[in-house]
């Protein structure tokens, strides 16, 4: 069925990379959302009126709560899928992201809605009647939003959508709360004790919940998060795959949006290769980065030092003194600088940002003593810094 939907409604389909065609992904998304949270409030609304049941108002309201984030996902997906302008120059792909800050604000609504009808069915609670109707059509609601979730994780995961992620997640959530409702009119038809008011406040509960977990996933990018390490593993794969560079670091990623990013990267390259050779190599991968990653790549040229052995069996060393502190620990920009009274070993170390300062005083104390007791002439010079790579 998912499948069958797409090939219909998205044309390229398999082009995931393409703007057009993730935002259509994100129209039919939006509109399947629609069409079945609409129906599912139709449905349990008239189902709760026909019950008197709190739990059962709150989950049909909830789905108009879906129903009304669906449309606002629509129209962020549509301004997201403008193309950049002069005053937009890296796009409009953020909207998205702010959309669905308004859907969180929207859920958590809801939910502190019926969390207070809760309390006042708690406090004067109704009588509660029961028909087997309602409660199929309750437990036929739950296999829709089963299904709508596993259509927006599927959808999610080829568009890499962290706002169809958590709109699948919040689908799940919803047939948890279905569930709940379902099991407090049984509960009271079997032992007439009424349970309506508490089930309907574990539902709102839910529900303000899954509205935290939708700001929360949305904030992260607006804010900045590291590069994933999967991310972070593509682009220098993809870097270091060119003739003439022998590796890289300092990787950054600026997101603007779910498929407009832009990065910058530390390229080295050999010292002794002429500066316009390994310039033309680095024009030539940031013109691909754009071509076959779809993403704006500026890199920085490091000279290093690849012919003199004993540079590159100190780096070593180095390294390896500084693995021994801390296996999380890594260095780069390393240099050899020699003196008649002592010998510079000049270069950069990535501490986690778990690190205080006291801690980064006391490593670089460390480090130094154990590259001191290698050769007493060894002075460090050492700059520390964090490194923008996800630690998990």
């Amino acid at each position: 069925m998912v499948n069958l939907l797409v090939r219909k409604f998205v044309k390229n389909y398999e082009d995931t990379d393409d703007a057009k065609v993730r935002t259509d992904y994100g129209i039919l998304s939006s509109i399947v959302g629609i069409i079945c949270n609409v129906l599912l409030f139709a449905g349990k609304l008239a189902v709760g009126a026909a019950v008197r049941s709190v739990a059962v108002m709150a989950d049909a309201f909830n789905n108009l709560s879906d129903a009304a984030s669906s449309v606002i996902g629509f129209v962020g997906v549509k301004m997201a899928g403008k193309p950049a302008d002069s005053e937009h120059p890296f796009g409009h792909g953020r909207i998205e992201y702010i959309a669905a800050l308004a859907v969180s604000f929207l859920v958590l609504q809801v939910g502190f809605t019926f969390f207070k009808n809760s309390i006042e069915k708690i406090r004067h609670p109704e009588d509660l009647s029961f028909d087997l109707i309602p409660v199929l059509i309750l437990l036929a609601s739950v296999c829709v939003k089963l299904w709508l979730g596993y259509f927006n994780k599927v959808l999610g995961k080829r568009i890499n959508s962290s706002v169809m992620q958590a709109t699948a997640t919040d689908a799940l959530g919803d047939v948890i709360t279905t569930l709940a409702t379902v099991a407090s009119i049984l509960f009271f038809h079997f032992t007439g004790i009424n349970i309506d008011g508490f089930v309907g406040l574990l539902v709102s509960l839910v529900v303000m919940w899954a509205g935290i977990g939708i700001a929360r996933d949305t904030l992260e990018p607006l804010i900045g998060q590291p590069v994933d390490r999967e991310l972070y593993k593509k682009i220098t794969d993809f870097v270091e795959s060119y003739d003439g560079i022998l590796g890289s670091h300092d990787l950054i990623v600026h997101n603007y949006g779910p498929t407009r990013s832009l990065a910058s990267v530390h390229a080295e390259v050999p010292n002794d290769v002429d500066v316009e050779t390994s310039h033309e190599i680095i024009d030539r991968i940031e013109r691909d980065a754009v071509k076959k990653l779809g993403l704006f790549l500026v890199i920085h040229m490091d000279p290093v030092e690849v012919r003199n052995e004993r540079v590159a069996e100190l780096k070593e060393q180095v390294e390896s003194a500084v693995k021994e502190i801390d296996e999380r620990l890594s260095i780069h920009d390393f240099r050899l600088v020699a003196g008649e009274q002592q010998i510079n070993l000049i270069f950069d170390v990535v501490v986690p940002y778990s690190y205080n300062e006291k801690e980064k005083n006391q490593l670089c104390m460390d480090i130094k003593e154990r590259i001191s007791r290698m050769d007493p002439h060894y002075q460090c010079v050492i700059t520390l810094e964090n490194g923008y790579v996800a630690e998990k």
